[in-house]
């Protein structure tokens, strides 16, 4: 009978089956899809997590001289590891019954396992090009962009992140066609020409949750880019369309500027849209030198909201109307005391931009304005 043991921290083992475990699917038809692999050489223990799309593996010491690999229950061993609460937990797993027993200095507890014979393996990657970023670019330039990608599968460019890679410019853009963001760090340098590439949302999210605090390098082709920092790899497909042409719907004519505070207008928004119609979420914008109006009021039950604050706004008045939703997400996304919002008419995309930025960066944001009710 073959056994593999080992010794591994409880509080670092958690960490890493919760930092990897949203790879795993909520519900998938390959059940199989649902288990970590295990895989243990000598003081190294791998952990891999993969939904088909994208393969991420981390890595951490563990006292053994084992060899072997397995997988188990993704949701139910993660559920198991948070409950104990002794700092080290040892495994014993018979590599013929895939009977594992986890030991602690106050218990014994049993699960099974299964071979990894029919676990997917990872594709065969040959990165032909290789980027060094700095993480803090790489996750402020994520956290920026994702929150305004497509849900809609039947639109998949959408559905990702659009990455520009450019000798002296990394941008990020993304769009569900109601908003758009394009986030572009100027002091970025790249002995890369001009590269795109478009990236799931799902793992720019993971990529994210696994950063350390030190460079990451990536590594892409054609089909598939891949994230490796400290002790976690990453591999994603990308996403094999072509990006909507996003330059041309940013306007160009956009002069009436308004510039007000960002968590009394976030606050406004988030209350008068719970008097908004249900369906439409619309809440209205009436914009005058030195006030503006938010109001929003569901008809068919009799509802209405309307509050005022002060903004320096230097353009004619303006009456315009917006999704609650989309506006609480951009305004949510901004670093500054104060948000900038430039109008051209009612029926054409609203510029909001940070009233400050770091250096080399420049964000800007769009919001498409609804009809408003009469």
């Amino acid at each position: 009978m073959s056994y593999m043991k080992f010794s591994v921290s409880t509080n670092e083992f958690q960490k890493l089956l919760g930092s990897i475990s949203g790879v795993i699917p909520a519900k998938s038809t390959l059940p199989i899809l649902e288990n970590f692999l295990l895989e243990l050489s000598g003081d190294t223990l791998g952990i891999t997590a993969t939904d088909l799309e994208m393969y991420t593996t981390v890595t951490l010491k563990v006292e053994s001289k084992d060899k072997g690999k397995f997988i188990v229950p993704a949701k139910r061993l993660l559920e198991i590891v948070r409950s104990l609460t002794d700092p080290t937990i040892k495994f014993t797993v018979d590599l013929e019954s895939f009977k594992i027993t986890l030991n602690t200095e106050n218990g014994e507890y049993k699960l099974t396992g299964e071979t990894d014979e029919n676990y997917p393996s990872l594709p065969e990657f040959k990165g032909e090009k290789e980027l060094k970023v700095g993480n803090d670019v790489l996750k402020r330039m994520i956290t920026k962009s994702e929150f305004a990608v497509s849900s809609d599968e039947l639109r998949p460019a959408m559905t990702g992140v659009l990455i520009q890679i450019r000798p002296e410019e990394l941008s990020a853009i993304s769009t569900d066609g109601h908003r758009l963001v394009r986030y572009r760090n100027t002091s970025f340098r790249s002995k890369h020409k001009a590269i795109d590439m478009i990236i799931p949302a799902k793992t720019l999210k993971m990529a994210v949750k696994c950063f350390e605090e030190t460079e990451g390098t990536l590594f892409f082709n054609e089909s598939h880019i891949k994230f490796v920092f400290g002790n976690t790899t990453l591999l994603s497909r990308l996403i094999d369309e072509k990006y909507p042409n996003y330059e041309s719907v940013i306007p160009l004519d956009n002069n009436k500027k308004l510039v007000v505070n960002k968590n009394q207008l976030l606050s406004a928004v988030r209350r008068t849209s719970l008097f908004a119609n249900s369906t439409t979420r619309q809440v209205r914008f009436g914009v005058k030198s030195g006030s503006m109006s938010v109001s929003a009021e569901d008809i068919d039950f009799g509802m209405e909201a309307n509050e005022t604050l002060t903004c320096d706004y230097d353009g004619d008045e303006l009456e315009i109307g917006f999704n609650a939703g989309y506006v609480v997400d951009v305004l949510s996304h901004l670093d500054t005391d104060d948000a900038v919002f430039l109008f051209s008419a009612p029926t054409r995309a609203a510029m909001v931009k940070p009233s400050a930025v770091h250096e080399g960066e420049d964000i800007l944001m769009l919001v498409m304005p609804v009809r408003l009710n009469v």
